[in-house]
């Protein structure tokens, strides 16, 4: 019997035995089209998704390479019939096509006729259809294009789009040979230039690539390779201004052609960059800046951070598919499990790039992470014990035990710039007092906030005290350290994001640090352990350090300069949307 690193079970689970010396093989091919469940210390749980593999599918990879790496690297004979099933499913994709016809304009093509049935009498589906052109072809109306593709891959029978875009209004834009910023001689990155390669290959889909590897570039790429007018949609205002930064200096653009539509600025240009938020701004009944979205003639539409994208931008994004669209994200994980939407409105998963590999390459910086473990005094475990469960996390979570913990944390890095990122207003004010640093909340002014991380970028701040307005779309390239002390319950996602605030590479090459404070027996266990399930599945392995065997502080660590901080309610979470204009 092979002594392989895998189990694979009819369940549709996979065990990765992660001491194995080919665990490291075993789990980069998996991570392009199987889903990581759990991740405990000596093994790793997989399973097969029908999405996963219908993406991995849309990507390129054939049923036959997925089946080559269960036999490869499993331990006992994976299951016959698993074998069989994962072949079935993959072999869905692309059974029915949406393709543009001469004649009748959008098509739905399926030659396996009973499917054609089958979704024909779909209660969902039947509205959807127009008259039949023959037995296997079917009228579909432009502005049923993206429900239809929903309800589909629904039903079990996602479609592929071949019906091509509108070209949009032509626009000249180009990559520049420097850097507009600094004059100096740049070029896409390999894996940058594959990635926008591979949207090419049809025009719509998602780019999945680690924080810090520069998935602005990868967007500049496109729009270039595009020439025509583009809207993109991005987190924040301060998301938009790097945005409209990253243009200028990569691309022929000049200020003048970047137009910026947020809640200060509504500027329509060649190039517009709006926030999620003010499109998903609602008055009423009424939605009065979606018609941003189909009231130009684009010719491109990016999506920054797509699994972020809000409910009222996917309906919009449902009626405008004759667009090209393009998906940016460091994770396709949606904690609302809406991670079909993205398949099917914005675009299957056209490239990724695994974490470790780019990391291996010296693209991103290497990072350590490690869990540090604190025991709460018996006072507060009475008061955390005699607590209704929706109060429990916030107190373990913003336990003032943890701030002499990050404060000794902070100590064993000197010279280094770090992050202290929390949820809980109050107790990042209190981190700020102790640390004596500038706290950044959804309240501080977004001008105030640039001029922070400006401040923050040149070296003039040794630490920033932030809230999850930091997670997304955020340049902080110096810092090298950062502390967690509470996040969004179990959010994979959020996790990603800050160790992503870490990765890009110093000019140092110094390895980043990544530390989530916790406290024992309560759900902020069990919540961290959740949400680092993605970066096990990147292949990064938390190492859990005793509180008490971190060394103590010197009073004083490093000077800083006056604290500064927007208005925040006290003893209250952060509760300003990511996506929030203020941001």
């Amino acid at each position: 019997m092979a002594d392989g690193p895998i189990v694979v079970q009819s369940d549709r689970t996979v065990l990765l035995e992660v001491e194995h010396e080919r665990a490291e093989a075993a789990r980069r091919e998996l991570a392009v089209f199987a889903d990581l469940e759990r991740a405990p210390e000596h093994v790793h749980t997989y399973r097969l998704t029908p999405l996963g593999l219908w993406n991995a599918r849309a990507a390129g990879v054939d049923a036959e390479s997925v089946i080559d790496t269960l036999l490869e690297y499993s331990r006992y004979p994976v299951p016959h019939s698993l074998l069989m099933d994962i072949d079935e499913t993959m072999a869905r994709w692309g059974r029915l096509a949406l393709e543009k016809d001469p004649v009748h304009g959008l098509v739905l093509r399926c030659d396996d006729f009973p499917v054609y049935e089958e979704i024909a009498r779909a209660k969902k589906i039947a509205p959807l259809l127009g008259p039949r052109i023959d037995p296997r072809t079917t009228v579909v109306h432009g502005s049923s294009r993206g429900e239809l593709k929903q309800n589909l891959l629904k039903l079990g029978w996602p479609a592929d789009d071949r019906a091509g875009y509108v070209d949009g209004t032509p626009y000249p834009i180009a990559l520049s040979e420097t850097d507009r910023r600094t004059g100096r001689p740049w070029t896409l990155r390999p894996y940058q230039a594959a990635a926008a390669e591979a949207f090419w290959s049809t025009g719509a889909g998602t780019v999945v690539l680690p924080c810090g590897a520069g998935k602005t570039v990868v967007g500049a790429s496109v729009l270039a390779s595009s020439s025509t007018t583009a809207l993109i949609l991005c987190t924040s205002a301060v998301a938009a201004r790097q945005w409209r930064d990253e243009l200028m200096a990569r691309t022929s653009l000049s200020e003048n052609e970047v137009g910026e539509y947020t809640s200060r600025t509504k500027e329509i240009r060649p190039v517009t960059i709006a926030t999620y938020q003010m499109l998903a701004t609602r008055r009423g009944e009424l939605w009065p800046h979606l018609e941003l979205l189909d009231g130009q003639d684009w010719g491109l539409i990016v999506y920054d951070e797509v699994h972020l994208l809000p409910a009222p931008v996917f309906r919009r994004t449902a009626d405008i598919q004759a667009r090209r669209r393009l998906g940016l994200t460091a994770t396709l994980v949606r904690e609302d499990g809406k991670e079909g939407e993205v398949f099917s409105l914005i675009g299957p998963k056209r490239y990724e790039a695994s974490w470790k590999e780019m990391e291996g390459q010296g693209w991103i910086a290497p990072a350590e992470c490690l869990e540090v473990r604190v025991d709460l005094p018996e006072s507060d475990r009475l008061a955390y014990a005699t607590a209704e469960d929706a109060d429990r996390y916030r107190l373990a979570a913003s336990s003032p035990l943890k701030n002499q913990v990050v404060r000794r944390l902070l100590h064993q890095h000197p010279g280094e710039q770090a992050l202290v990122i929390g949820q809980f207003v109050d107790q990042l004010e209190e981190l700020g007092e102790l640390l004596d640093a500038p706290v950044l909340t959804g309240k501080t002014p977004a001008r105030k906030r640039q001029a922070l991380y400006d401040r923050f970028r040149a070296g003039e701040i040794p630490v920033l005290v932030v809230s999850k307005v930091a997670n997304f779309s955020v340049d902080l390239p110096s810092a090298t350290v950062a502390v967690q002390v509470s996040g969004t319950f179990g959010s994979r996602q959020e996790e990603a994001q800050r160790l992503g605030r870490l990765l890009r590479p110093s000019p140092g090459g110094r390895q980043a640090t990544f530390y989530t404070v916790v406290a024992r027996d309560t759900v902020d266990i069990t919540f961290a352990a959740k949400r680092q399930r993605f970066l096990a599945e990147q292949g990064y392995a938390y190492r859990i350090i005793d509180a008490g065997n971190v060394p103590p502080s010197a009073p004083d660590r490093r000077s800083a300069p006056e604290r500064e901080s927007g208005p925040a309610t006290a003893g209250s979470a952060e509760n300003t949307p990511e996506e929030s204009e203020e941001n």
